[in-house]
C-alpha cells in the first residue's frame, strides 16, 4: 500500500507547546495506549470537534501501533498538532534506521490484523512517510480537517 499524498509539508514543529503535543513512549503495546490517552485530552484541551478527536486517536494509534509491531524501536515519539487553524497533523517517529520504508501487507478476511494503514488511508485527508530528523528513523504522518 502506497501513501496517498500530496508533497509532504514540514514535520511539525517541536518548539511550540501551543500548537503541538508530544509524547515519547516506549514501543510497546502499553506505550500505544498512553498515546491515545495523552493525544486524546490534548485534543480535548484544543477544543476540537469530538469527531475529529476520534479521527485523530485512531490514527495515532494505527500509527504507533505499527511503530511498535513493524520496527526494531525501542522508544516511538508520538506528535499531534495544529499546523492550521484548520488542519491537524499527527506523526509517529521511529528509529528504524533501515530505510526499507512501511512494511506491505495484505490481509485475508479471516486475518485478526494488518489492516492499520488501510484505516489510515480511510481516515486521513492525506499521509505519508518522510526521514525522521528527529530520530533518524522514520516519520509517518497523517492530517485531518479540523471543521474549523
Amino acid at each position: 500500500m502506497s501513501p496517498h499524498t500530496t508533497p509532504s509539508p514540514q514535520l511539525l514543529d517541536v518548539a511550540s507547546p501551543d500548537l503541538a503535543h508530544w509524547l515519547e513512549l516506549p514501543a510497546h503495546r502499553s506505550g500505544v495506549r498512553t498515546a491515545r490517552h495523552s493525544m486524546g485530552a490534548q485534543l480535548a484541551k484544543w477544543d476540537l470537534p469530538e469527531e475529529v478527536r476520534d479521527d485523530a486517536v485512531l490514527l495515532i494509534s494505527e500509527l504507533a501501533t505499527n511503530g511498535v509491531c513493524h520496527t526494531p524501536s525501542a522508544r516511538l515519539l508520538c506528535g499531534v498538532g495544529l499546523v492550521t487553524d484548520r488542519s491537524l497533523r499527527v506523526e509517529v517517529h521511529d528509529h528504524d534506521y533501515t530505510g526499507s520504508g512501511l512494511s506491505r501487507c495484505e490481509p485475508c478476511v479471516d486475518d485478526e490484523s494488518g489492516r492499520g494503514l488501510f484505516i489510515v488511508q480511510a481516515i486521513a485527508d492525506t499521509w505519508g512517510v518522510d526521514r525522521s530528523a528527529l530520530t533518524g528513523g522514520k516519520a509517518v504522518w497523517a492530517t485531518l480537517t479540523t471543521g474549523y
